[in-house]
């Protein structure tokens, strides 16, 4: 009997070590399913006991070593061998048996199955139960025993890391057809499963495989939350909107209105006259800036005006190739008339700019042709040349020249008041 267990546990043990091999295979699940497990503790035989005869309640001693494979991250399969030690205690007569046994079993992952993830994540429990072969022998005789034996037992597991996790067994383990007593001092008359035998041991689990968590600690559809977060968490970035003008960045073309303006769809300032002022800018100008014929008691923010003018809000745009402005740009004019008009101290830089079509001379003219010919406008209109300065800036390549739109942008004249 020794020697088809020590056959068994040996070829638990190559198993094991070919395991590592094996979960290459497993890779495609995404975790490791082997495992090696190795324990000891304290045992208590029951029944059949011979009057007189005695161990102590909890009696030295339990080894167990356990090779497990699981299919998926609830059932498995787990082969194991295991020795126990009986002997007299106190005021029992004087016996000394050994008791080996192995056993193949099925494992479920209660831990799993009652979803412990959803309060610990480095807790487990394990639940097993199955068959096996078992021998008991005398150190003092040459008596033996074979029976065979169905066990049962729950295991808790406390994860250390993802390759070792702390455990704490209890097992039940029923003999059948045992024909002497867990002393050895008489027969047993029983011949179905009549031996009982208790075993309670702490030990350790290593798991074997290149993935980085174990079939024990794997959630269902696991990857498909974390698929779900990343993509929530694409969706919010994506939904971000910087200039709070109601439009997300990634739709957002002009990504740094002020905050509450009116844009349309695509995140732009609303222009409806199409003289590339913001309507609500515009309003704002027309409203606190305006010529008010006959209203002396206005007062002008004449700092904010500035600084919109400045800033280019105010600009008159040109078609291609010409130096004389749109029609609905001469709005722009009319604003630097009415501050010049409203700040007889005040002097004004008038710069024009080409796009990069044509040859970089001929824009550099045509810019200062548009310039010149805004400056003409507002001496036609009583304000003194020496308050306007001309400025030729020639192409403008602050923007894509293949783009028709971004073009008529920078065919403008823009304004900087001193």
């Amino acid at each position: 009997m020794k020697k088809i267990i020590l056959t068994l546990v040996f070829a638990s043990a190559m198993t094991s070590m070919s395991a590592q091999t094996e979960t290459v295979k497993s890779t495609e699940d995404g975790f490791n399913k082997w495992s090696v497990e190795l324990a000891g503790g304290f045992n208590k035989p029951q029944r059949p006991m011979t009057p007189g005869y005695s161990t102590t309640l909890v009696s030295p001693y339990v080894v167990d070593l356990g090779v497990r494979y699981m299919f998926n991250n609830k059932f498995g399969l787990k082969a194991d061998f295991g020795f126990n030690s009986f002997e007299g205690k106190d005021n029992s007569k004087d016996f000394n048996m050994k008791y080996y046994r192995v056993d193949l079993q099925g494992v479920a992952n209660l831990g799993r199955i009652m979803s412990f993830e959803t309060w610990t994540n480095t807790i487990g429990l394990l639940g097993h139960a199955g068959f096996g072969l078992s021998q008991m022998e005398s150190q003092k005789s040459s008596l033996k025993d074979r029976m065979g034996n169905f066990m049962a037992g729950v295991t808790g597991q406390i994860k250390l890391t993802n390759r070792i996790a702390l455990t704490g067994d209890f097992t039940t383990i029923l003999n059948a057809k045992q024909n002497v007593a867990f002393d050895g001092a008489s027969k047993s008359s029983t011949r179905g499963f009549g031996g009982i035998l208790f075993n309670g041991t702490a030990g350790i689990t290593v798991y074997l495989g290149k993935n980085v968590k174990h079939a024990d600690w794997v959630l269902d559809n696991e990857d498909r939350f974390v698929a779900i977060e990343n993509r929530l968490s694409t969706i919010e970035t994506k939904m971000a909107d910087a200039d709070n003008d109601g439009v997300a960045d990634y739709l957002d073309q002009e990504p740094n209105t002020a905050a509450g303006a009116m844009v349309d769809t695509k995140g732009r300032s609303i222009d409806k006259n199409n003289n590339n002022v913001p309507d609500e800018t515009e309003a704002y100008i027309l409203k606190n800036y305006a010529s008010k014929t006959g209203d002396t008691t206005t007062v002008y923010d004449n700092e904010l005006i500035k600084s919109l003018i400045n800033g280019g809000y105010v600009a008159v745009y040109f078609d291609f190739d010409k130096s004389k402005p749109t029609n609905v740009s001469t709005e722009g004019i009319d604003f630097i008339l009415t501050y010049l008009r409203n700040n007889p101290s005040a002097s004004v830089d008038i710069t024009g700019h080409a796009d990069e079509l044509g040859r970089s001379a001929y824009n550099d003219k045509l810019s200062n042709a548009r310039a010149a010919n805004v400056k003409n406008t507002l001496v036609k209109a009583k304000v003194d040349a020496s308050r306007l300065n001309v400025i030729a800036a020639g192409e403008d390549t602050s923007v894509d020249k293949t783009s028709e739109n971004a073009r008529k942008l920078v065919r403008r004249v823009t304004f900087i008041v001193k």
